[in-house]
């Protein structure tokens, strides 16, 4: 792929946006994404998944010129597309978090509330400025972001299209962590290690059950809960989990992934 690689070391997956100067989303860096995403997906020596865009920036957004060239009928045709490539991160069973330093804002703030956590340099700047552009979000800002901070404040940012600092992006729930923007990826890795050589299917079954809930009823989180819930009993991990603690005591298993 020519604008995004997954590199993956130590059990850890880097997803790296590399289309300089500010890694614009383009419809060749989504299609690469959505393949870097589902790759992180389906390896083995991949436990928990890092969405980096370098040391000066994550992703400035769409690629403005390219939208300048679709007509109404081409975008009813790709919008879905759109969504899913900017959206991909959300896909990946395993624990996923952004790595921003710079601007994150439109397609490029999608991307991040694709993951499960968002750790921000202090100089992070970001937001959904798409109604400067007389547009919304069309990867998931509306609906991720409602979901995150809740629907006044996502209207608030929505409405305006402004840029927000990473002090109030922490204060209001946009991002989890704020460091000093050298120590972004390094801030990421910490977080991404507790997760190698973990029960990676109990992973997923936690992503699967708080995702899946927050998209239905109260009853229906419920059951789909109690469901995956039981599923995890056929599992060795569950085993060496249960057999690890009445004998050791907490956190001391060695699971195998199955």
């Amino acid at each position: 792929m020519e604008f995004v690689r997954l590199e993956v070391q130590d059990g850890i997956g880097t997803i790296r946006l590399e289309r300089p100067p500010m890694n614009a989303l383009n419809r060749q860096v989504q299609t690469e994404l959505q393949a870097a995403a589902k790759e992180a997906s389906e390896r083995a020596d991949v436990y928990a998944v890092i969405v980096y865009g370098g040391e000066k920036v994550f992703a400035a957004g769409a690629d403005v010129k390219e939208f300048a060239q679709i007509s109404h009928a081409e975008m009813t045709l790709r919008a879905k597309g759109l969504s899913d490539a900017l959206g991909a991160l959300a896909s990946v069973p395993k624990p996923t978090v952004a790595a921003i330093t710079g601007y994150a804002l439109g397609g490029g703030f999608e991307v991040a509330l694709g993951c499960d956590r968002r750790i921000a340099g202090d100089n992070a700047k970001v937001g959904q400025p798409e109604i400067l552009l007389g547009l919304i979000p069309g990867g998931g800002g509306t609906q991720r972001l409602a979901r995150l901070i809740g629907p006044s404040k996502t209207k608030d940012l929505l409405y305006t299209g402004r840029f927000v600092g990473a002090q109030e992006a922490l204060e209001i729930g946009m991002v989890d962590e704020v460091v000093a923007p050298d120590d972004v990826y390094a801030a990421a890795v910490r977080w991404a290690k507790q997760f190698v050589n973990g029960p990676v299917l109990a992973l997923a079954a936690t992503k699967a059950a708080v995702d899946g809930g927050l998209d239905t009823d109260l009853e229906s989180g419920l059951k789909l809960e109690s469901h995956l819930f039981a599923a995890l009993f056929a599992t060795e991990d569950k085993k060496a989990g249960v057999e690890s603690f009445i004998e050791n005591g907490p956190g001391k298993a060695k699971f195998s992934g199955n």
